[in-house]
């Protein structure tokens, strides 16, 4: 039987698919007689979504469907799945007065209804997508991956179709192995009915992948929306430059989705892939890696990446980044202001050397301020967004006032203006060694459902310890109520306020570790 793989990236915010792009360029560098198409349903109404993806198929009449599933879960103060899902868990946990409650209550409720109504939605979309499929092409199969996928895998296949393939990660290897009727059982995926997921799945390594350039001429072809991303001169378009990080935050799930060992794309076929771009008019990059220098023995290949978009003439672009300040030297951040970065966020977490020492997260701070000065002294005047979270394993006031003391040390570094404080709350997600902390501690059960939204686990998962908990709280839902539009910035005052700004050295400065601080950074 003939293939044709029809893509579908489920409905999502309208961020540049780029896992479903590189996915389809890979298989047609592979198989070029195979008939691929993209659908994708984040630029189609919702009223739209069950009609549309059943023209698609009729139309193309697919043997193999890939879904694309971006994400599930989001904390953070932003709106969107009903409103602000940190303000409306923080109004019901922490306000005081009862009608503020109520109203966190019934935004909670909102939230989790349109939560619901996500996850029937998508599961609903590649049921009927399959069976759609199966009319015209019995032997039709699904694989299904994505962002969303990789995290909750263990939990979604009580609710997908049998035989269903569940893909953790990266899905290029796994396609290809498909599609040449190869043995399955090594990469990290599972089907459906059929087989169960390996213990500690996601942990596995990824396949090594060689990446070459996207070719956009063919993407272009099999991706009618594909104009749909190039209308906005402001959008920015997705490239990667390496898969991988080799960190171990307690909190973040990129490490185990991606892989510990960095995979670093060739620079000349990222500067290709840049140029094509580049020459449909796209004018603004996002380099999409975990980090863009995951350590320092990486510089060098940024700095050739750099110098290489220098030396291709795209003088008028600009492009932004995860970026470890940590691992800048005078010649990168010349070449970063030279070749139009103007954006970055640094993922500190904490102003804290002590915390971000307990988080696993392997900053020097001092190095961090050191580098980014020498990134203003070589012209760079944007923004910069700083995330920290104050809900932390061992966070306490004088922490706080440490953190704020680091911050004002880069508001004096950039200006006040350029640097824009990111109230990141983590979230215990699953895989992660905050999860691993959780279930030690007794804070959650091993067979808890982290996709559960039951009011006592959204609690648990929001993952507000007390005793700062509370307090955090009270400081969150005052910034909401004083200056709702520059959150990060009112609650950053808020807490200087109360609490007072540490010395810039003692947020420098790590305390001798206790055995009992060492039990948290096993965990």
């Amino acid at each position: 039987m003939e293939n044709r793989i029809l893509y579908v990236r489920l409905p999502c915010n309208p961020i540049f698919p780029i896992g479903v792009v590189y996915l389809a360029d890979h298989v047609h560098k592979l198989f070029p007689d195979i008939e691929q198409r993209i659908f994708d349903l984040g630029t189609i109404p919702p009223l739209d979504f069950n009609s549309a993806l059943d023209a698609c198929i009729d139309e193309f009449q697919p043997t193999l469907l890939v879904f694309s599933w971006r994400d599930i879960q989001i904390y953070a103060p932003v709106g969107g799945r009903g409103g602000n899902p940190l303000q409306h868990s923080f109004e019901f946990f922490y306000a005081f007065n009862p009608l503020v409650k109520f109203r966190g209550a019934t935004g909670l409720l909102r939230l989790a209804i349109s939560y619901y109504k996500e996850l029937w939605r998508n599961q609903g979309l590649i049921k009927r997508g399959l069976q759609r499929a199966q009319k015209h092409q019995p032997n039709a199969r699904a694989v299904v991956g994505g962002g969303a996928v990789s995290v909750f895998y263990e939990q979604l296949q009580h609710n997908l179709p049998k035989r269903t393939i569940v893909s953790v990660g990266e899905g290029e290897i796994l396609l290809e192995k498909l599609l040449r009727g190869e043995d399955l059982r090594g990469e990290r995926c599972y089907v459906v009915g059929e087989t169960q997921p390996r213990d500690r799945l996601i942990h596995e390594a990824p396949t090594p992948l060689e990446k070459s350039a996207c070719n956009y001429d063919y993407i272009e072809k099999i991706w009618t929306e594909f104009s749909y991303y190039l209308q906005s001169s402001d959008f920015y378009i997705g490239v990667q430059t390496k898969r991988g990080c080799p960190h171990n935050c307690c909190y973040c799930i990129y490490t185990v989705v991606e892989g510990k060992q960095v995979r670093i794309n060739p620079a000349d076929e990222v500067v290709a892939e840049m140029r094509q771009l580049y020459d449909r008019g796209i004018r603004n990059f996002w380099f999409t890696d975990a980090q863009f220098i995951p350590a320092r023995r990486f510089i060098d290949d940024a700095i050739q990446l750099l110098q290489k978009i220098v030396d291709s003439g795209m003088t008028d672009i600009h492009w932004a980044a995860y970026i470890r300040a940590d691992n800048l030297t005078p010649e990168l951040c010349d070449l970063m202001v030279k070749t139009g970065m103007n954006y970055f966020e640094i993922g500190i977490t904490s102003g804290s050397q002590e915390l971000v020492r307990k988080m696993r997260m392997g900053y020097n701070l001092r190095t961090v301020l050191e580098n980014c000065r020498d990134l203003k002294a070589a012209g760079y005047n944007d923004l910069v967004s700083v995330n920290y979270s104050f809900n932390v394993i061992d966070e306490r006031p004088e922490t706080i006032r440490q953190t704020l003391a680091y911050h004002r040390e880069l508001e004096r570094i950039f200006g006040a203006d350029k640097v824009e404080p990111a109230i990141f709350f983590i979230g215990l997600q699953p895989h992660t060694h905050l999860e691993e902390y959780a279930f030690k501690n007794g804070v959650l059960k091993p067979d808890y459902d982290p996709m559960n939204l039951k009011p006592w686990t959204v609690q648990k998962l929001l993952w507000n310890p007390e005793p700062l908990g509370s307090f955090f709280g009270e400081v969150c839902l005052q910034a909401w109520r004083q200056n709702p539009n520059d959150f990060g910035r009112e609650v950053m005052k808020i807490l200087e306020e109360r609490l007072g700004c540490a010395p810039l050295e003692e947020a420098l400065s790590a305390p001798i570790t206790t055995t009992s601080e060492k039990q948290l950074i096993t965990a």
